[in-house]
């Protein structure tokens, strides 16, 4: 039976990017390396299998799409507002000063000056994906410098969101040899058209969408099945943006960026975040391996000189830029170096906005290939930065970041009765999940006035409890990375209250490996699971079912005076 080329395609791309993933984890890279490596072994400028180049980019699109749902489903205007001081003064200057480097490189290498500008502009963005990642294993998400980071971020990409939908208006106009006919009124009139059209599509949404989306999440949830939320959440996605595109002409990044915002102010925000996940997840993969199939790796020897150039802009040019425009801004050297690590790489906007400009016939097929390239290089570096600052802040530097340089700390630095830092505790408890079961050991333990540190991924239970001066370590994240920001080298027990006993296998062997005296207990669905946690080294596994027929059985016993 042949094989049609959407399933060779999806196939062959998920493994690979599976394979190569693995490998770049192992040597301590981001996955994403991997899934560009992926798409280049797959692509035509290389030797052997090679699949089909014009499905790659629709699936890609897909990615696309799901990958601004997700930018727009965590966008946050509390967070942007509450560093609004540093971050869009900050990032909009880093922004302008790293496109005028990048257009002075283009513009040296003989490139038209809007393909030059378009380069620029790709430069100076950085990954979403790979900045979360480091903060999060850094555990610096709700530090003040991390929250400065994110909301510059946050600066970054509604700039390209803005760019993404002027690009098409003025492509007619950035050219090569378009200058000498470029007429200003229909320049001008372009861009009105296109802000009326963005305008009437955000009022819809804004409006319009605020009253309909959570209703409709609602009335799936209602319904009691997950499959239909699951369903409604992935065709609000695909939906307002395939509409933003047809009616509006506007692009699905804008469309699905607006979808995404406006969930995001329903109360069952993180609940479709999670349902929409891991196929946001597996189509960003397809979408980091169709880049990496754009790749020419020859460019590494026909043009070394503009791709170190490119680097040096990326890694030293931008982050140089966000250190002293921070330290500009009064901030300290701990947090300014902070930022500036953060921002040394670029990722899935700059792919995306460089295939814009490439399909356009702005952007020469070389500086696509120069971002992918400069793009894979600076990621792999950008952990380098991180090591360095590690090192910084343990020489004793840790007094700068809190310098009267910096502004006050946050609210819940001034929590009741806070907990100490998980680094300073010893003989705690560390609960891993704080659902139904989870908050019945904690409360319990809190009571009896124990040392807890809660492992928990939902940034609402998050929020509550750091409200109550609880001690969290905020995931998703791997189970090496939070067992150890929770001090499981030193921790006495743990309650692994998680529902999946997969999952919980690996918190428990990696317990084990770091503390062996530890104290694991873990819950299980059944007797299957409970002999697996049982062979991975549980000290006690509870069978749910077991225990709630116990408490029924209780209860039809009757009591004796």
């Amino acid at each position: 039976m042949p094989h049609t080329p959407l399933i060779t395609t999806l196939v062959i791309g998920l493994v690979l990017a599976c394979i190569f993933g693995a490998i770049a984890h192992r040597l301590k890279a981001s996955p994403l390396v991997g899934y560009l490596l992926a798409g280049v072994a797959l692509g035509p400028y290389t030797p052997g299998f090679s699949v089909d180049q014009s499905m790659a980019p629709q699936l890609a699109e897909i990615g696309v799409i799901l990958l601004m749902f997700g930018v727009g489903l965590h966008f946050s205007f509390r967070d942007l507002l509450s560093v609004k001081a540093i971050a869009v003064p900050g990032a909009l200057a880093q922004i302008a000063i790293t496109t005028t480097l990048g257009t002075m490189l283009a513009q040296a290498m003989g490139w038209p000056l809007g393909g030059s500008v378009v380069f620029g502009l790709s430069l100076s963005v950085a990954s979403t994906v790979v900045l979360l990642r480091a903060l999060g294993e850094r555990r610096l998400m709700d530090s003040k410098q991390g929250r400065i980071a994110v909301g510059w971020l946050i600066v970054e990409d509604l700039t390209m969101v803005l760019a993404l939908v002027l690009l098409p208006a003025v492509a007619g106009t950035m050219k090569d040899g378009a200058s000498e006919s470029v007429d200003i009124r229909d320049l001008v009139v372009a861009i009105g058209i296109t802000f009326a059209k963005v305008g009437v599509f955000a009022a819809l949404m804004l409006v319009g969408g605020r009253r309909i989306v959570p209703w409709l999440l609602n009335y799936m949830a209602y319904t009691g099945s997950r499959e239909l939320f699951r369903l409604a959440v992935l065709s609000l996605a695909l939906g307002v943006a395939y509409a933003a595109a047809e009616v509006f002409t506007v692009s699905f990044a804008l469309g699905a960026f607006f979808a995404g915002m406006v969930l995001a102010e329903s109360e069952l925000s993180h609940q479709a975040a999670a349902e929409v996940l891991p196929l946001r997840d597996a189509f960003a993969v397809l979408f980091f391996v169709s880049v990496g199939m754009l790749f020419d790796p020859m460019i590494l020897i026909r043009d070394p000189l503009p791709l170190i150039a490119t680097l040096c802009i990326i890694v030293i040019g931008k982050s140089t830029v966000a250190l002293l425009l921070s330290r500009a801004f009064g901030r300290s050297l701990g947090t300014s170096l902070t930022i500036a690590a953060s921002l040394a790489q670029i990722g899935e906007f700059s792919f995306i906005l460089a295939g814009l400009g490439v399909t356009l016939g702005v952007l020469p097929e070389a500086g696509r290939n120069l971002i992918v390239a400069a793009a894979i290089l600076s990621i792999v570096i950008n952990p380098l930065h991180f090591a360095a600052l590690d090192r910084f802040r343990s020489r004793g530097t840790r007094k700068n970041a809190a310098s009267p340089a910096d502004p006050p700390a946050a609210p819940e630095a001034a929590t009741p009765t806070p907990s100490p830092p998980a680094g300073q505790l010893a003989g705690h408890t560390i609960v891993i999940g704080y659902g139904r079961v989870g908050r019945v050991i904690g409360e319990t333990l809190f009571e009896a006035g124990e040392p807890v540190v809660v492992i928990e991924e939902n940034a609402t239970i998050v929020e509550n409890l750091r409200g109550k001066g609880i001690e969290v370590v905020e995931g998703p994240d791997s189970p090496r990375a939070l067992l150890s920001a929770a001090n499981v080298g030193r921790a006495q027990r743990l309650f692994v209250a998680i529902p999946n006993a997969f999952e919980a296998g690996q918190f428990v062997k990696i317990a084990l490996s770091v503390n062996a005296t530890i104290a694991i207990v873990a819950r299980a669905h059944s007797e299957a699971e409970a002999e697996h946690l049982k062979s991975v080294g549980a000290s006690e596994v509870v069978l749910s079912e077991s225990e709630v027929g116990l408490a029924m059985a209780a209860r039809a016993v009757p009591r004796t005076a």
